[in-house]
């Protein structure tokens, strides 16, 4: 059985290293597939029968199998869309096919795959998809909370749907007041710094504005939104109303008197907020709202105003808020309020314009209006025996019952504006193609020498 069995080796070799040489062939062919997992070769020998010690043996014929390469991480390439993403690590995300498109709105199959393909596009539906056509899936965000909603994976879709306008509540401010304010009509004198007297207190009617205008300093400005959107300008300015005089019964400290502009010319131009007073060290000592429009609360530092009405247009219960010490009276030269800020927590309607994915996974819808909103999390499945998940077209997986259930509750990290690159090296396989080829080679040379020797067997007999 020698030459016989050489031939039945030979081709069994030629065999496996056609195993090897497809193997290579699709390694080659998908080096630059997004999230390509390269398959290698392993050979195994199988004993051929003869003795028991290793000397009465000969060798065996051998079979080939694939080995997976799941867990080695191809290269991280930067890229400009802000939807590809890559992992850094384990896992795949969790993706479906389309199974119909009916009326233009595509259904999904009940099959669930797992890819490390992240070169997801939005599509015309809102749908996340990547090249090979698989649809990313996600947890929804509770747009309140920001956690995630359920614990089953659902397909990630943005629609172009409006964001809703939010009323603005509250107005964060910061400033400092100067300790002697100079107006318009400052003269040198503590007393020209004080608000003219022939305004009064209250609001400040037309007839008074001028006077006013020219005796008070500019407190900054910022735009906030009623229910349905609508921009409102606040503009604000201060009036010192008293001097500081420890000698006097009781002490009368720096006392200054906070105005909103109504937005009219007639009537009332400038809404008296609430008056605010500070100690010798320029800290806030106390706040009333007695003689203006807002409700002071000095133990949190904030004016509310019920109703306010700007140039017609109203919004309800907004907080003017100081906390944490950011209304002081410090000195200043120029004798002008510094370090003004506001912020504000409304915003008019906005239209969808862009979608992104954050390093922590999250998809965030952005709007015209400045807006953003995280909408979905992307999970990372991971399995206990990755090895043994089954390939499917466009670098995906399928689980098996060899490979387990997924797991959605770790995984790497998902890197933004990433993408994963195959990681098949051409050099590499060039390297393991020349070797294929030569035992490839060398294996028919068995099968030709064998059969030579067949022949010169035969014709001793003849």
């Amino acid at each position: 059985m020698g030459i016989y069995g050489a031939i039945n080796t030979a081709v069994s070799g030629l065999t496996a290293q056609a195993t090897a040489l497809e193997n290579i062939s699709g390694n080659v062919a998908n080096s630059q597939t997004t999230g390509y997992k390269r398959l290698d070769t392993t050979f195994s020998d199988l004993v051929s029968g003869g003795g028991y010690t290793q000397a009465a043996q000969v060798s065996g014929t051998t079979t080939s199998t694939s080995r997976a390469t799941n867990t080695i991480q191809g290269d991280i390439t930067d890229v400009d869309v802000d939807t590809y993403m890559a992992i850094n690590g384990e896992g795949y995300f969790v993706v479906t096919r389309a199974s119909d498109v009916i009326d233009g709105s595509t259904s999904f199959a009940e099959e669930t795959f797992y890819t490390r393909a992240g070169d997801f596009e939005r599509d015309q539906e809102g749908y996340l998809i990547n090249g090979a056509g698989y649809y990313l899936q996600g947890f929804p965000l509770d747009p309140e909370t920001g956690n995630a909603i359920g614990d089953a994976a659902s397909v990630i879709r943005v629609e172009n749907q409006p964001l809703a306008a939010s009323a603005t509540t509250t107005i964060d401010y910061q400033a400092n007041l100067p300790r002697i304010p100079q107006p318009n009509d400052y003269a040198d004198t503590d007393a020209s710094a004080l608000l003219n007297g022939s305004v009064g207190t209250g609001n400040v009617d037309a007839a008074d504005n001028q006077d006013f205008l020219d005796s008070s300093i500019s407190g900054g400005s910022i735009s906030i939104y009623n229910q349905n959107g609508t921009a409102m300008n606040v503009e604000v300015r201060y009036a010192k109303t008293a001097n500081e005089d420890t000698g006097a019964l009781p002490p009368v400290e720096d006392t200054w008197n906070m105005y909103i502009a109504t937005g009219e010319d007639t009537g009332d131009t400038w809404y008296n907020v609430g008056e605010v007073t500070f100690d010798d060290t320029g800290e806030l000592s106390s706040m009333d709202g007695t003689l203006g429009i807002g409700t002071a609360d000095f133990a949190n530092e904030n004016f509310t105003i019920a109703s306010l009405t700007i140039g017609g247009t109203t919004v309800s219960n907004v907080e003017i808020s100081f906390g944490g010490g950011a209304l002081t009276q410090y000195s200043d030269a120029d004798g002008t309020a510094s370090s003004v800020s506001l912020d504000q927590d409304g915003y008019a309607a906005g239209e969808l314009v862009g979608v992104a994915v954050d390093e922590s996974g999250r998809v965030i819808a952005s709007y015209s209006n400045n807006q953003q909103r995280p909408v979905f999390q992307i999970p990372l499945a991971t399995f206990e025996a990755e090895q043994n998940l089954q390939r499917v077209d466009g670098a995906a997986f399928a689980a098996t019952s060899s490979s387990g259930d997924p797991d959605l509750t770790g995984g790497g990290q998902i890197r933004s504006n990433k993408l994963e690159l195959s990681n098949a090296d051409i050099a590499d396989e060039f390297s393991k193609l020349i070797i294929t080829q030569q035992a490839y080679s060398a294996n028919s040379k068995i099968v030709t020498s064998a059969d030579e020797m067949l022949d010169s067997a035969l014709n001793m007999v003849r």
